[in-house]
């Protein structure tokens, strides 16, 4: 039997019950989600869904990405609610992507852990299905684990095998319709320039869970523990000086609250250039070298090669003296600024977050 796998919160839960279900057929699972976006958050899902099926002892098969061709697909239904018209267009692709390749492998049967998803219309599914059966002539076999108390089960099993658990279906459409309502951003689908691993980011995620493999293949027990925070992405950030943009770098946890503005530096004290507004604080490259024990040559190569996360904040509390400091800390190049009028602009977002850390035991 073929399996369509979706994310191994389903999948993890589902094998072990089809297993059960059907003790004399052999699963192959099928990893084909071209509709989960960023491209990162596909990766992310891949690997937990591999290191699963590696538990399960069962053989893992993933598909093309051919995100262009579902986006061409679900084109003109991107406002479609969460079950909607674009759930059943992508239900149909996948399903059919899945009964061409058991019609390769030469497999007569299959189903979808989607089927096992709280998230997803079981009706939709079984049509989708069926439709697929007819037009493809595979058994296409539908399961219900989510009656008596299987999804509290599958939650369970999740956490205790320290599956990731991701908090969006899959698709840029649903995930922004769904952090609309909850009135928050979709910062999973932010990602900086400088290709800077940022707190709770999908690439800091793939990093943890990547970590988590190893510990495992080490025999190193573990824990995986959440905290809460409050994180931040910086949006756009812009330095004119004499109406000239000129290369900047802003520290993160920089705000402004208007988002712009304009003024004069008024003192330089220890290295430190303090603007006459908003608390803004503008420190050359040269310094900035100093203090994090770096040797950019230039702003723009410090923006593509950036320091941490983490060393960024250091260097923060080094010029600040305090862990909660929001004024903007702006590094230029070396250059005389007394005078000069300087035009600022940094659009930065806050908001609560939860990060995942690694607990060795």
């Amino acid at each position: 039997m073929l399996v369509h796998i979706c994310c191994s919160v389903d999948s993890h839960f589902f094998l072990q019950k089809l297993k059960e279900k059907f003790p004399n057929e052999k699963l192959i699972g099928f990893f084909y989600d071209p509709n989960i976006h960023p491209y990162s958050e596909y990766q992310l899902r891949l690997l937990d869904v591999k290191r699963s099926c590696k538990m399960l002892n069962i053989p893992l098969i993933e598909g093309d990405y051919d995100v262009e061709n579902w986006l061409n697909a679900v084109r003109g239904y991107e406002n479609e609610p969460e079950k909607g018209k674009r759930c059943e267009i992508c239900f149909d692709k996948r399903l059919e992507v899945t009964a061409k390749k058991a019609k390769e492998l030469n497999e007569k049967t299959i189903t979808t852990t989607l089927l096992t998803s709280p998230k997803k219309s079981k009706e939709q599914l079984e049509k989708a299905g069926e439709d697929i059966e007819r037009k493809f002539g595979v058994k296409f076999i539908t399961l219900d684990f989510r009656k008596g108390g299987g999804t509290q089960e599958q939650f369970k099993m999740a956490k205790e095998d320290k599956l990731y658990r991701q908090n969006y279906c899959g698709c840029m459409y649903g995930l922004k319709k769904q952090r609309d309502e909850q009135e928050r951003e979709a910062c999973e689908l932010f990602s900086p320039i400088s290709n800077q691993i940022l707190p709770s980011s999908i690439e800091d995620k793939i990093k943890l869970y990547q970590k988590r493999m190893r510990l495992e293949e080490k025999g190193i027990p573990y824990k995986i523990k959440r905290d809460k925070f409050l994180n931040y992405r910086l949006k756009r950030a812009l330095v004119k000086i004499e109406k000239e943009v000129t290369p900047s770098y802003f520290l993160s946890y920089s705000f402004l609250k208007r988002k712009y503005t304009k003024g004069k530096i008024e003192d330089l004290i220890n290295n430190i250039y303090y603007f006459n507004r908003e608390e803004i604080k503008i420190i050359d490259l040269s310094f900035f070298n100093n203090l994090a024990n770096t040797s950019f040559k230039s702003v723009k190569e410090l923006i593509f090669k950036p320091i941490s996360f983490e060393k960024e904040l250091e260097i923060r509390f080094k010029i600040e003296n305090s862990p909660c400091s929001l004024s903007p800390i702006i590094v230029l190049e070396k250059r005389e600024l007394f005078g000069k009028k300087i035009e600022i602009i940094c659009d930065s977002l806050f908001y609560q977050d939860v990060r995942e850390n690694l607990v060795i035991l």
